[in-house]
């Protein structure tokens, strides 16, 4: 058994071999503070706690991090699960150190309660942006890895579920910032729980084979190094490996394939001092071995984005097996294996602009990059993809979303609309806050609510930042205060109208406000101001509309009169009466003794051009036009206090509109019914803008169809179409 202090010896020897200036007391003061704190916590293999922070930093040294790394990695589980504060780790070791440990403990928090595929990348978004220290992403991700080292100490439903959220979450994010290894590993770890059958039969394979497969890299091996001694490659190194279980197991399930059919089974790997020297061995390889056409790839001359570089090309052995030859530098091998832990090192290599370009997506991917040596270059190692988002979580654990910016009132009506009409507080992180807090990423947000809230403000709309939550204010305002909401609107309009020096009789004169309605697209004064009152609309806008609207009507009016007056004096010069002047048509519409009058069909008996129609004047919607068959425009209707507004009208000469007419369809219900019916509709050329069908209990079928047409004649073709179908009884055009 290895001691604690003999695994915590061991971190000190890794730390002195790639980092001689590393600041080892403030390192073993942070081991030292952790080992205190923990006490006598276990873990469930039986070990002391303080034995996972020191494999994490461990795992961290592996990757050549810097002194502040380690002491987070030490100190990443005090906060969480000890009387240890941020201030506590602030004083000690520091702001940065503190700022790290904190960010690993609120990575720590997230609940995947969720899995689906939006909520997946909702979470890889959060954990970036959140992690605005890429520090805290790769302690994370350390802690992570020593977990499923030892999972097999947990039940089987949390192997499950952490093995999960492993490879749908950390392994991708371990791919993204090039750590190859751990991203093996990570997917290794999860198959053994989350296929543990194909896992066994792919590993236990693989160990029978060993002997043999180790016995043909090595041949290849020595074949491959004894051409490159030959050719004088410097510092060339060849080795050889057998693809991880995950990757055997993701091309046998997902392609079908067997073992024998996988190209890159096995592998070589040879690493050189310079890009040459790639190129160079890339043709001594094909000269040894045939080259499969279509599997060469040069990720030197386009890196993959996550800066991964290499030559692969797979070829056919001299026993007919295919295996793949990864070619490349030594330091493009060490951002292969550790992506953006190990790019610092070589900050200081790529000052000039030769080989800025290789290094794109580090720049893209992290926010500040100054000229600075290793240990100075790591402290501004920043994540800031996501600047327009901010991630945010539900006392569940649930992450929610929102824009930069976003308050305690964008987050309650993300949620849902009756939290954000109830909300009567909110807690950020367990304190109470103002509805103009600020949310930041990995706040736990939590909404106040009460049945007797009497509802958003109106302040709420300027302190939004979301449009959703703003369309949910105006919603419930436009909803459940329409008095208020009028009142409100028509004052706000009053006195806009008053400021733009128009008059309120200017705009209801019976002449003008149908017209004014039409342009502003209301059908009453009364929904112009609720809409206002609500904030759907500005008195500015409708009142700028309004002043050009009579200014148009002046001029009208005004070009009327003048060729009035001047078919008058004609008249006059040549004797002859002056001809009638005909109403200009509105839809297709004259109506007697009015002009540019607001006209509207109505939906009880959808009139058509050939239909003989009255006109109804109507309280601010402007005339409604029935059909004179029309139940509601009956004759006995036309008496008493409604007597004087029913008025003539015709149709226009002019007609160039399709209009919307409603068929009722009678049918003895069949098979093929409906395709039957849509069928000869299609064939009269006419629009359909809606059908519904119902079948009744007696074995009919009524189908209610609304059509476009352009007049009677055609909507009567349309008619006699359906009356030949097979089965249908009766076709009427609905009225009343």
């Amino acid at each position: 058994m290895v001691t604690v202090e003999e695994r915590y010896e061991h971190l000190e020897k890794t730390i002195r071999g790639y980092n001689i200036s590393a600041d080892l007391s403030q390192i073993r003061a942070a081991y030292e503070y952790a080992r205190e704190h923990h006490g006598e916590q276990m873990r469930r293999d039986g070990t002391p706690f303080i034995t996972h922070p020191i494999n994490v930093a461990q795992i961290v040294a592996e990757m050549r991090l810097d002194s502040e790394s380690i002491i987070a990695a030490l100190l990443h589980d005090c906060i969480e699960d000890t009387d240890t504060t941020y201030e506590d780790v602030a004083k000690i070791f520091g702001v940065t150190v503190a700022d790290i440990v904190d960010g690993v403990t609120k990575l720590t928090r997230v609940k995947y309660s969720t899995m689906e595929e939006e909520q997946m990348e909702n979470l890889r978004k959060m954990l970036f942006a959140m992690s605005r220290d890429i520090r805290v992403i790769l302690i994370k991700i350390a802690d992570r890895l020593h977990n499923m080292r030892t999972m097999e100490y947990q039940t089987p439903a949390k192997q499950k579920k952490k093995a999960f959220e492993t490879m749908e979450i950390y392994a991708p994010i371990a791919h993204r910032l090039g750590l190859a290894k751990m991203k093996w590993e990570l997917e290794d770890l999860s198959l053994k729980y989350l296929d543990p059958v194909a896992y066994r039969e792919i590993t236990e394979r693989l160990e029978a084979d060993s002997a043999d497969h180790n016995q043909f890299l090595g041949g290849i091996q020595k074949k491959i190094q004894a051409k490159l001694t030959e050719m004088e490659v410097p510092n060339a190194v060849v080795y050889g490996r057998v693809k991880h279980p995950y990757s055997i197991y993701r091309k046998m399930y997902a392609q079908e394939k067997t073992m024998e059919e996988i190209y890159d089974l096995f592998a070589l790997r040879v690493l050189v001092d310079t890009v040459a020297d790639c190129y160079n061995v890339l043709g001594a390889v094909h000269d040894l071995y045939k080259p499969i056409l279509g599997r060469f790839k040069d990720y030197i001359a386009t890196p993959k984005p996550n800066m991964y570089q290499s030559l692969h090309t797979t070829v056919i052995g001299d026993e007919g097996i295919p295996f793949e030859v990864q070619i490349r530098t030594y330091d493009m091998h060490a951002i292969a294996e550790y992506g953006v832990a190990a790019h610092w090192k070589y900050k200081q290599g790529i000052r000039t602009n030769g080989g800025e370009g290789t290094y794109e997506w580090i720049r893209r991917l992290l926010e500040n990059q100054e000229d600075a040596d290793a240990e100075e270059f790591i402290h501004s190692l920043k994540v800031d993809l996501f600047a327009e988002e901010v991630f945010v979580f539900t006392p569940r654990g649930d992450v929610v979303n929102l824009p930069a910016g976003a308050t305690p009132i964008d987050f309650a009506y993300s949620i849902h609309s009756a939290i954000g009409n109830t909300m009567v507080g909110a807690k950020v992180n367990g304190r109470m806050v103002g509805y103009d807090h600020v949310l930041h990423n990995g706040d736990v947000v939590e909404i106040n609510t009460s049945k007797s809230a009497k509802g958003p403000s109106r302040d709420w709309m300027n302190i939004a930042k979301s449009s959703e939550a703003r369309s949910k204010i105006r919603q419930w305002f436009k909803r459940e205060r329409r008095e208020e909401n009028i009142a409100q609107g028509r004052a706000s309009f009053e006195a806009e109208l008053k400021h733009a020096g128009l008059t309120m009789s200017q705009v209801t004169a019976a002449d003008a406000l149908p017209a004014i309605l039409k342009r502003l697209s209301f059908q009453t004064l009364d929904e112009l101001y609720a809409a206002i009152g609500y904030g759907g609309y500005t008195a500015l806008k409708a009142v700028n509309r309004i002043r050009d609207e009579l200014q148009q009507m002046s001029r009208a009016a005004a070009i009327e009169k003048a060729a009035q007056a001047a078919e008058e004096a004609k008249a006059v010069q040549t004797g002859k009466p002056p001809a009638p002047r005909r109403s200009k048509s509105e839809k297709g519409i004259i109506v007697e003794g009015l002009s540019n009058c607001l006209v509207k069909f109505s939906k009880c008996c959808t009139p058509v051009p050939g239909d003989e129609i009255v006109g109804f004047i109507t309280r601010g919607y402007g005339v409604s036009v029935h059909r004179r068959d029309c139940p509601n425009a009956a004759q006995d209707r036309r008496t008493g206090a409604d007597q004087g507004r029913w008025i003539k009208v015709t149709w226009s000469d002019d007609i160039r509109e399709a209009y919307s007419t409603a068929l009722e369809v009678v049918c003895k219900d069949r098979p093929n019914l409906l395709v039957d019916i849509s069928t000869a509709l299609s064939t009269t050329k006419v629009s359909i803008t809606g059908m519904n069908v119902h079948a009744t209990a007696d074995g009919f079928a009524i189908f209610h169809v609304t059509i476009s047409v352009t007049d009677a004649k055609q909507l009567d073709q349309v008619m006699r179409k359906l009356h030949g179908i097979s089965s249908v009884m009766k076709v009427n055009r609905p009225a009343g």
